[in-house]
């Protein structure tokens, strides 16, 4: 009788339905590998909220079947996360060199070092992790050395696109590997493809990386003697190998400024991605050294975060420079879903200063990193999936990439549309969705780590409604209230209103005590209540809001 051949899971915890927090886990003969652990930039109703997790709690207690994490790539949204998982977990780290050197520098940040240990990976490598093949293919992203991977396992290979598209020109001339995902296809074929979604809606072909160069170029050129500050991703080395090149040729020194910025460019040198020509670096703090046509500035901050660098020159803060109408300021990024506000703020603020500022809108400053549709039918077209999953995106995108992959052929039967939180079995009978684990958000503040969703609750009605407070002493012994109630209010109504309102509050808490005392209510827990209620019921029927209500009582 023919052995039974054991099935295999993939656990979403994060980067369906949102644009972010990329994590997922495959469960291959009850032991786990862990792909990407990224983070989210928070939304604008997210007040105080540093940045956002994937919920760990499946990880946590699953801890010891835990075999390694691999990683697709180095951007934050794929590995921003892992020093919070180190916490936790002790499990190896399998990337490319850069993607683990980037990794690195925020878990030793973190120091969490001795939690883990960094496997360096070359492009087709394979090699086993537990009771999984797992082979390494290049793949063309915005930054470099990002992987496909595919897990050869009993149930076939399951192939996770990463992002990834299909760039025939690369800076770096390393293309995607369409060949290999064929190969695999023809032989051992492909079981179950997860790919990409982001770029799902956008029709054609996303624009080679190497025609930013081009612009930048023109864009140099064209003003000689202005000092130019170019904005970008401090990972997309691609991009900054591009403008150092067009600084070069325009006679410019450059300038790194942003920590990550100078991190990230000195170990792109030392691994061999970027090339700089001798004497073009120069530090940040010998620019003023220079006329200003023989300076450019490569700064972080495209997203607007309050505190980068370019948030911090746009408000006149920078401690290294300050703009002037002799300036260029350079965009060279899209704006992250939710960060569109703040970015439009800052180009606001640069204008202010009197800077000149080109982005997209101007000039292709900027291309994609993801595939569009024409390339998403290309890579299902070569590796001809069984089943397939679509990942990394928003519902929409998941949605017109699962329409695509049934317009080419793959039974909507074999079609999953999953959510954060799924748990897909893929099996000799098919593929479908078998259960759920806890996969919500976590938020993190600089100052108090982790927080809950009814900090963020308390935080969202503080913002949206204001706090309305009462104070008052009462006399237990004697049953009465012996001073206040006193009404504060902050962000409630307006200074007109707000001294009837308050005394009126006042009042009618005063009541609701006094009535509870003589009732026998005389402990300050049951006493909070009835002020809460009482000034929640007033504030209800007189104005129709909901602040946040809190009372202080005090026993004497």
């Amino acid at each position: 009788m023919p052995r039974e051949i054991s099935p295999v899971r993939v656990i979403f915890l994060g980067g369906l339905g949102e644009i972010g927090r990329n994590c997922a886990c495959l469960e291959v003969e009850g032991r786990l590998l862990v792909i990407d652990v990224g983070i989210m930039f928070p939304e604008p109703d997210m007040p105080g909220v540093d940045l956002v997790l994937p919920d760990l709690t499946f990880l946590r207690e699953n801890a010891d079947r835990v075999d390694g994490i691999v990683l697709t790539h180095g951007h934050e949204d794929h590995i921003g996360g892992l020093s919070y998982l180190l916490r936790d977990i002790e499990a190896p780290i399998y990337g490319a060199a850069l993607t683990v050197g980037l990794a690195a520098n925020r878990i030793r940040e973190a120091g969490l070092l001795d939690r883990t240990q960094f496997i360096e990976v070359a492009d087709g490598e394979r090699i086993r992790i537990g009771p999984c093949d797992v082979e390494f293919i290049p793949v063309t992203h915005s930054v470099p050395s990002a992987f496909a991977i595919a897990f050869h396992t009993p149930q076939g290979v399951v192939m996770h696109s990463g992002d990834f598209k299909i760039d025939l020109a690369p800076v770096d001339g390393r293309r995607t590997d369409l060949a290999r995902i064929g190969e695999i296809a023809q032989t051992d074929g492909i079981r179950l493809l997860l790919a990409d979604s982001t770029n799902a809606e956008e029709a054609g072909f996303t624009d080679s990386e190497s025609t930013v160069g081009v612009t930048l170029r023109r864009v140099f050129a064209m003003r000689p003697g202005r000092r130019i500050i170019v904005a970008c991703f401090a990972s997309h080395l691609h991009r900054i190998q591009q403008i150092i090149d067009a600084a070069h040729e325009s006679g410019r020194k450059v300038a790194t400024l942003g920590r990550s910025m100078k991190n990230n460019v000195e170990l792109a040198r030392k691994l061999g991605i970027i090339t700089v020509p001798d004497g073009v670096l120069v530090d940040i703090t010998k620019i003023d050294d220079f006329d200003p046509g023989e300076i450019c500035v490569l700064s972080t901050g495209s997203q607007g975060e309050p505190m980068a660098a370019m948030s911090l020159m746009a408000a006149g803060q920078s401690k290294w420079l300050d703009l002037t109408s002799d300036d260029v300021v350079v965009l060279s990024a899209h704006p992250i879903p939710g960060n569109e506000w703040s970015v439009g703020r800052i180009i606001d603020e640069l204008h202010r200063r009197g800077a000149e500022v080109i982005h997209s809108a101007h000039e292709p400053v900027h291309v994609s990193g993801h595939a569009r549709r024409g390339e998403l039918a290309m890579l299902l077209s070569v590796a001809q999936p069984d089943c397939f999953i679509p990942v990394h995106g928003e519902y929409r995108h998941l949605l017109h990439h699962a329409q695509l992959a049934e317009s080419m052929g793959i039974s909507s039967e074999k079609i999953v549309l999953s959510e954060d939180g799924d748990v897909i079995r893929l099996d000799e009978g098919g593929i479908e969705k078998e259960s759920t684990v806890p996969a919500g958000y976590l938020y993190v503040d600089g100052a108090a780590s982790d927080i809950d969703h009814g900090i963020l609750r308390d935080r969202q009605v503080l913002a949206s409604e204001g706090m309305v407070m009462v104070v008052a002493s009462v006399d237990l012994h004697a049953r009465e209230v012996s001073a206040g109630p006193v009404v504060l209010t902050r962000g409630w109504v307006g200074p007109d209103d707000e001294t009837l309102l308050s005394v009126e509050a006042a009042n009618a808490v005063g009541s609701a005590l006094k009535s509870a005392l003589s009732e026998g209510t005389h402990d300050v827990e049951g006493l909070n209540r009835v002020a809460r209620k009482a000034l929640g019921r007033f504030v209800g029927t007189r104005i129709r809001q909901k602040p946040m209500i809190v009372p202080v009582i005090v026993a004497t």
